[in-house]
């Protein structure tokens, strides 16, 4: 596997982490506007995810399929505080902003140092995730 191809894989894991959270946390709450806001970010997600892969199809590797352990524990994480809380709401929000922020970080980390060829696909692919990023921020700021 190339560095190229590695560093796409992670941003593929990173931001599938954030696309089963936003799942999860669909199903885990009862606000339809909310469902309706989870549904929208996982789609956006699954569209980021897309795009990577098949940069790395192109270059002849598999992408990767799975998420990270750090993910599934935020999500754990996440339902453990919302059972606690009478905001389960807020609870989730909170905690997806926190997966905003990190898949924000990831992708700005990834284009100081990426190739030509993929920093020109994480370009085109910056203003999803800084708007998905945007979006929960606000709407967390809306909720305290």
């Amino acid at each position: 596997m190339t560095s190229k191809t590695a560093q796409l894989n992670e941003l593929i894991e990173i931001t599938r982490d954030g696309q089963r959270f936003y799942e999860h946390a669909q199903e885990s709450v009862k606000d339809v506007r909310l469902q309706a806001v989870f549904r929208d970010m996982s789609r956006v997600k699954t569209e980021v995810i897309q795009a990577l892969a098949v940069k790395v199809a192109a270059n002849h590797e598999t992408p990767a399929t799975g998420g990270t352990l750090l993910g599934k524990l935020r999500q754990v994480y996440a339902d453990t505080r919302a059972l606690l809380s009478s905001e389960e709401e807020a609870t989730y929000v909170a905690q997806l902003e926190e997966a905003e922020d990190r898949i924000l970080h990831a992708f700005e980390d990834a284009l100081e140092c990426a190739e030509p060829d993929v920093k020109a696909l994480l370009a085109v692919e910056m203003p999803k995730v800084r708007g998905c990023h945007e979006r929960m921020h606000a709407l967390k700021q809306s909720m305290q």
